[in-house]
């Protein structure tokens, strides 16, 4: 691969995980593997400066506004990033420079909270607009209204003066967050990852009750413009700022020299785990403000701060068990169960170990000590095993040879390193099964829970998926028994599975639970077969023909209608008269044939489903993901990650209203 292919390839990879990040408040890596990415990129430009372009992601500075709890707001300051060091060379090496550029300067210690940046503007001591950072120089989004929901922010200053603007972290106390998560799981909804993505996502949602009730907190960690007060330096500032009742930056540190900025750095370090909120690092700052002017800034970065970053928050904790379980397609998953911890803002005492080659590369064993880290600062996953602090002789763990479930023999299988139960009909696959069949990918037949699944199959009601559609069946015997609830209950779930009898035959082929055949897999093969009659009646080499279905996948659907059982389900299923076939779609012409499209935003004439539909009534495919063979992507507003990697790839973008433009 030349230099030229790898900074390209990079910068691909970081403007994904930037966009994950900054836009979609939903990273998938942690702030500690995105950083690697950027000092991997920087160095490679270092040498090759020639191969540096305006859109490299290190010659920017944070996302995009996004439109989502206000209007777009130009910024009168820049909101800068800061630059980013992670070794104490690093830190006494930018110390000592600002020592030799400077007359004995005093640099501040902070902490660097993980959260979201705002910047407030008040006007004759009233405060009139809330901005997020947006884009970092142009532009952020106004979100004013949430932000005087937050009980750290300063509505009026009790000395008023012509014009102020701070900058500050929004972010949540672990307290909250837990408050929060609790909430979602009592109404069924999905839990926030950590507490910057809740912070992030709550701040720019449009209910300002809901801020008010997620109790976000803000400090305030710079004076970005100031008018009928002047200051000599950054914590003088601070000081005013506190008479004003505004919360700023706790237990700064003044320092003259890097052992002083080392000796706080590590203090700071230690007492990570105590704090009430997450950092991700700490700030130093020149504290003189003649000082920062004379040293100015870069396109990017102020050169008076630079952020110190914490490695990757991990803790030592005792694997107390191994729990396995049984997937939907018989896999048995170990678990490993161990005393509670908090990493990253959440507390955590399970991780996934994968399969018994996992469990032996580490030779974990319970009542090991252990190391735990966050992949992602997301997924729980474990590190290492302190083996010098095991007491004496531990046993090995091995997976059992049958199914903690239904007793049936475990297998390996050949050349993977899954173990699986045998027993096609144990309890725990038919589970998974069910409630994938019900789910809101496939069948979606709306308010059929996990816990009606165990209950209707506990009472053996279910047996296999067609007999949900025999359920009502035994009305009178399940609003007797109370399964599903009282008469209202029941009816209701009823007339909800008989309503999914209509639903589209690419949604019961997703639920049939073939592996590795997911949703945007299931509509390419009944688009392309019409019917699952059709399907059944497919050969080997039949099905490696349809566009993007590969060996594997052709086999385990081959594998499927081969079982006499799956025959039988799929009959049953015919006579409880669910859609089998796909409806044919009147085509109007054949303009867009041999074209890909991707939809991808938000459009404001059409949904995305109206979009495919009008694309392929006129000839078009439209695929789930952007490749080299993508014709056009669509883009409506917050295209994010699709759009980004189209233009990476070349590919033409074009709005909703030059597709309708096509189409006239």
């Amino acid at each position: 691969m030349s230099v030229e292919d790898r900074i390209n390839e990079i910068k691909k990879i970081i403007k994904y995980h930037s966009d994950r990040y900054y836009n979609e408040d939903n990273p998938e890596i942690s702030d500690y593997e995105y950083d690697q990415l950027m000092l991997t990129l920087k160095a490679i430009e270092k040498e090759h400066p020639e191969l540096i372009t305006s859109d490299s992601p290190t010659q920017r500075v944070g996302g995009n506004a996004k439109r989502k709890a206000g209007v777009l707001v130009k910024h009168n300051v820049p909101m800068l990033s800061l630059q980013d060091v992670f070794t104490k060379e690093e830190v006494y090496a930018y110390v000592n420079k600002k020592i030799v550029e400077l007359e004995s300067p005093t640099f501040v210690v902070e902490l660097k909270i993980d959260g979201l940046s705002m910047a407030l503007r008040y006007v004759e001591g009233i405060l009139t607009v809330a901005v997020t950072r947006g884009d970092g120089i142009i532009q952020g989004e106004d979100v004013t209204e949430n932000a005087k929901a937050i009980k750290d922010v300063v509505r009026k200053l009790k000395d008023p003066i012509p014009y102020l603007e701070i900058r500050g972290e929004v972010y949540m106390a672990n307290e909250a967050f837990d408050k929060v998560n609790q909430q979602q799981e009592l109404l069924d909804k999905k839990i926030f990852a950590n507490p910057r993505n809740c912070a992030a996502g709550t701040l720019r949602q449009l209910d300002s009750k809901i801020t008010k009730e997620r109790e976000l907190s803000l400090f305030i960690f710079n004076i970005q413009d100031i008018k009928g007060i002047e200051f000599k330096s950054h914590t003088e500032g601070y000081e005013w700022l506190k008479k004003q009742g505004i919360k700023v930056i706790e237990n700064y540190v003044k320092c003259k020299t890097a052992d002083e900025v080392w000796n706080a750095i590590q203090v700071i370090g230690e007492d990570r785990g105590n704090l009430e909120y997450d950092i991700d690092g700490v700030v130093i700052k020149i504290d003189n403000l003649e000082e920062r002017e004379k040293l100015g800034n870069t396109s990017k970065v102020p050169k008076w701060a630079i952020a110190y970053k914490f490695p990757p928050e991990e803790k030592e904790t005792k694997l107390i068990d191994i729990e396995v379980s049984v997937g939907r397609t018989g896999r048995i998953t170990p678990t490993a169960i161990f005393e509670p911890i908090r990493l990253c803002g959440t507390s955590v005492s399970r991780a996934i170990l994968h399969n018994q080659d996992f469990i032996d590369d580490l030779d974990i064993r319970i009542g090991d000590t252990i190391v735990v880290y966050k992949s992602g600062e997301i997924i729980p996953k474990i590190k290492s095993v302190v083996k010098e602090k095991r007491a004496g002789e531990l046993d090995r763990f091995k997976i059992p040879g049958i199914c903690p479930v239904c007793g049936a023999p475990t297998v390996r299988e050949k050349d993977t390193a899954d173990i699986k139960c045998t027993n096609p009909n144990c309890l725990a696959q038919l589970e998974r099964h069910i409630i994938n069949f019900v789910g809101r990918t496939a069948m979606d037949i709306k308010g059929f829970g996990t816990a009606y699944v165990k209950e209707l199959i506990r009472f053996g009601y279910i047996k296999d998926i067609a007999d949900v559609y025999s359920l009502f069946n035994y009305r009178e015997e399940l609003i007797e028994q109370g399964i599903i609830g009282k008469e209202k209950n029941t009816d209701k779930l009823l007339e909800a599975i008989e309503k999914s009898k209509g639903n589209e035959a690419q949604k019961l082929m997703t639920g049939l639970g073939i592996p590795s055949i997911g949703k945007v897999a299931a509509k390419t093969i009944m688009n392309h077969y019409k019917s699952i009659e059709n399907l059944q009646n497919a050969s080997l080499e039949d099905l490696q023909e349809v566009s993007d279905i590969g060996e594997i996948s052709a086999l385990n659907i081959l594998r499927f209608f081969e079982d006499d059982k799956n025959c039988e389900i799929i009959n049953r299923l015919k006579d409880y008269g669910v859609n089998m076939a796909v409806e044919d779609l009147k085509q109007v012409d054949n303009r867009f044939d041999g074209l890909t499209f991707v939809v991808t935003g938000t459009l404001t004439t059409m949904g995305r489903n109206e979009a495919t539909e009008v694309i392929e009534k006129h000839g078009g495919k439209v695929a789930g993901s952007v490749s080299s063979k993508t014709s056009y992507v669509v883009a409506g507003e917050n295209a994010g990650s699709k759009r980004a990697k189209a233009e990476e790839l070349g590919v033409t973008v074009i709005s909703e209203e030059e597709l309708v433009n096509m189409l006239k």
